[in-house]
């Protein structure tokens, strides 16, 4: 039992180096290309009514993604837990150091036995040009442009700007929602409270 809770400690320890790392590391990436950066300015951090919670069967669909073809949630299930992260737009600043920030952690993704996948309202071309930007994402990026938002909407995270909240969903095996995060749409998520919602999951 001490043996277990020691490597759950150093395991949480880990999490919390990587999280400290992000915020300089995911800084750096996006200064690269910075001048291409829109910046909106200061948003209302929340502007959309939640359709979904905790503990009910997530919602399935099917998006195309930047690597080609189209990817649906529910070809996940019994395989892989999944966490949806959804951000505002492409070429944004928190947005370019959210992602880049997932490269450093993929082996605690791997660890929980989890796929991530990014989605946003932007078109494939726009997603393309971007993401190549950021440098190499693990994680395939879908696109959620056309019907527009429809995903975000049926989730409940369309705002009304027509741009997705900048939100998280942790989905199990069993295609059940286990941790939702609507967060504000001007921070970026926290990538401890994210992984520490992954190792519940065990």
């Amino acid at each position: 039992m001490k043996k277990r809770g020691s490597s759950k400690f150093i395991i949480s320890c880990c999490a919390v180096i990587m999280a400290l790392a992000i915020a300089t590391a995911a800084w750096a990436i996006s200064d690269a290309y910075k001048e291409n950066i829109y910046n909106p300015g200061a948003l209302k951090p929340i502007d959309s009514k939640l359709k979904v919670k905790m503990g009910q069967k997530a919602l399935d669909f099917t998006l195309p993604a930047v690597g080609g073809g189209k990817i649906a949630l529910s070809q996940y299930r019994g395989k892989k837990n999944v966490v949806l992260s959804f951000v505002p737009a492409a070429w944004t600043p928190v947005c370019s150091d959210q992602w880049p920030g997932y490269n450093i952690v993929r082996d605690m993704f791997e660890a929980n036995e989890a796929i991530l996948l990014g989605i946003t309202v932007d078109n494939i071309p726009t997603l393309f040009s971007w993401t190549n930007q950021m440098g190499k994402l693990w994680f395939p990026v879908l696109s959620d442009f056309y019907p527009h938002g429809k995903v975000a909407q049926q989730y409940g995270i369309l705002r009304t700007d027509g741009v997705a909240e900048r939100a998280i969903f942790i989905i199990d095996k069993k295609g059940v929602i286990r941790y939702i995060d609507v967060h504000d749409i001007n921070q970026r998520p926290s990538l401890e409270v994210l992984i520490t919602e992954l190792e519940k999951l065990k």
